[in-house]
């Protein structure tokens, strides 16, 4: 596979790494999105091939076979998260940089497939009680999802430093700044 850079972004659910993302993409226009694949059910107002490419147990299973991801993982149980080897050349076919939004094993599987190409970024909170507090005020999840992912995000926070950059995401104008500095300092290198 022919590819160009990349920019990795993994964070604990609620720590504004979307939020990031969306203004990052906004500042750099040579870069693009990678839309992860799925097995699970689309939420909300989500589409196939905007937020994700949604699909069955199955077909996630026999493209796995198949060895059309690049990277993918059970991020929760019987619920698998992969990056398609398709939409990166879709991307790089355009000339563009790509950012991932991804889980942090992922995320370090790909640090190590790009090596030097690759920018790892992880987007940490100011603290799990204030995670737990951004969670809630979103008011999208049950209590027990909440433990869950607060659960979740303190195993994730154990491979921070695996990252090639770790940014506190205690204001989120300094945090944006910061994080576009980083990725100019990438690009131009």
């Amino acid at each position: 596979m022919d590819y160009g850079k990349v920019i990795i972004f993994s964070a604990p659910s609620g720590a504004g790494k979307s939020t990031i993302i969306n203004s990052v993409l906004r500042t750099f226009p040579d870069l693009a999105f990678s839309v992860s694949a799925t097995c699970r059910a689309p939420r909300g107002a989500e589409e196939h091939g905007r937020e994700y490419y949604f699909l069955t147990q199955e077909e996630f299973k026999q493209r796995v076979d198949r060895g059309e991801f690049v990277e993918w993982e059970e991020v929760y149980t019987g619920i698998s998260y992969g990056t398609l080897k398709s939409e990166l050349d879709r991307l790089w076919s355009m000339n563009k940089t790509i950012i991932f939004d991804i889980d942090v094993k992922g995320a370090l599987n790909l640090k190590k497939l790009f090596g030097d190409d690759a920018l790892a970024l992880f987007i940490m909170p100011p603290s799990v009680e204030e995670l737990g507090r951004r969670l809630r005020s979103r008011g999208t999840d049950s209590e027990e999802t909440i433990r869950k992912r607060l659960g979740k995000a303190e195993q994730e926070i154990a491979f921070a430093d695996e990252f090639d950059c770790i940014i506190v995401n205690d204001n989120l104008e300094n945090t944006v700044k910061i994080t576009e500095e980083i990725i100019n300092s990438f690009l131009h290198r």
